[in-house]
């Protein structure tokens, strides 16, 4: 066939054919009578061989080589293009994300465009002062789409950093609660703290309760705290069985024991406040500083909500525990005096 029928039936171009062959990858085994390229049933299957190999990724030298070296074994190749392709689909994700980042962002003009592109380079700088300063130096006025803070603040470690992006994602247009939410579900633990501790300082936004609620079934302690101390300030009794574990736990225990006054002053959660504390008593016979901290977590409890179950403890076996308990009725009997 003359290089015109090839390229029809081979889909490729007359000028990629004679590259093919000034490069030795497809030569042409004859010539016609007026010099014209005549390639045979070989050299056509040679050409889907070479297309096959370009549509991998490899390049013409490297097909060359393929084609022409019988030593040359595919697996390194193989797993070289492998990782350009990932790392090159890495770079493409991230401009995908950039280019929606500023979508989002609805710019008015190229003037917006700009800003948010500097916001976007001043956060992904190695430099924590350099993020920061991108976050508080950001002109009023200027829309920053949620999404774009939200993804900073779920990948940043640096703890000043991170305050201040939650800061400005506080006060960003569009849904923080929803572009924060995708967070509560990674596997990455560091993720999930920083998604809920965010999530806890918007409580009072839409949505965010649920998302609280069901990070309450967390397998990570940290994020159920967290979580927990939220909803509790709002409220929702919801938090009790978590806030009296972190009480238990010694984790947060001050902060959870104050919590568990505050929604002590409904008298139905007040009795199911004091049962679960008395419970985790019972349940911590031999641990005394776990007792102790129980012990004083019943003392944020309201009136005499907690005073008969101090005076049991006054006479513990515990000589600590009954000596700190003897001393909160004293305080409670002056307080109810």
């Amino acid at each position: 066939m003359l290089i015109g029928e090839v390229a029809r039936h081979s889909g490729v171009s007359t000028r990629m054919l004679r590259h093919y062959d000034a490069l030795g990858l497809v030569r042409p085994t004859g010539r016609t009578v007026g010099g014209y390229r005549e390639y045979s049933a070989e050299d056509v299957r040679r050409i889907f061989h070479v297309e096959s190999l370009r549509s991998l990724g490899l390049s013409l030298k490297q097909i060359g080589r393929a084609l022409q070296d019988p030593a040359f074994t595919p697996s390194a190749l193989v797993g070289d293009l492998i990782r350009w392709t990932e790392d090159r689909l890495r770079r493409e994700q991230e401009l995908l994300e950039r280019l929606r980042a500023v979508d989002a962002s609805e710019p008015t003009g190229w003037q917006d465009v700009l800003r948010i592109v500097e916001l976007m380079q001043g956060l992904n700088s190695t430099s924590p002062a350099r993020r920061q300063q991108a976050v508080l130096a950001r002109p009023e006025g200027v829309p920053v789409p949620a999404e774009l803070l939200a993804q900073a603040v779920l990948s940043e470690s640096d703890p000043h950093v991170a305050g201040a992006l939650r800061w400005a994602l506080a006060r960003s247009d569009g849904d923080s609660v929803a572009a924060l939410a995708a967070g509560m579900t990674s596997e990455d633990v560091g993720v999930r703290r920083r998604a809920v501790l965010a999530i806890a300082g918007m409580a009072d936004t839409p949505g965010a309760t649920a998302v609280l609620a069901d990070a309450l079934g967390d397998p990570d302690p940290a994020v159920r705290g967290q979580a927990a101390l939220a909803l509790g300030r709002r409220g929702v009794t919801a938090a009790v069985p978590t806030l009296v574990g972190m009480v238990a736990e010694g984790s947060h225990d001050v902060d959870a024991a104050e919590v568990l006054g505050t929604l002590s002053q409904d008298p139905g959660c007040a009795d199911r406040i004091r049962t679960a504390l008395v419970g985790q008593l019972a349940a911590s016979t031999a641990d005394s500083a776990t007792r102790i901290r129980l012990t004083q977590a019943l003392v944020e409890l309201p009136g005499d909500t907690a005073l008969a179950v101090l005076r049991q403890l006054a006479h513990d076996d515990d000589r600590v525990v009954a000596l700190v308990a003897s001393a909160f009725v004293g305080v409670l009997g002056k307080r109810s005096s």
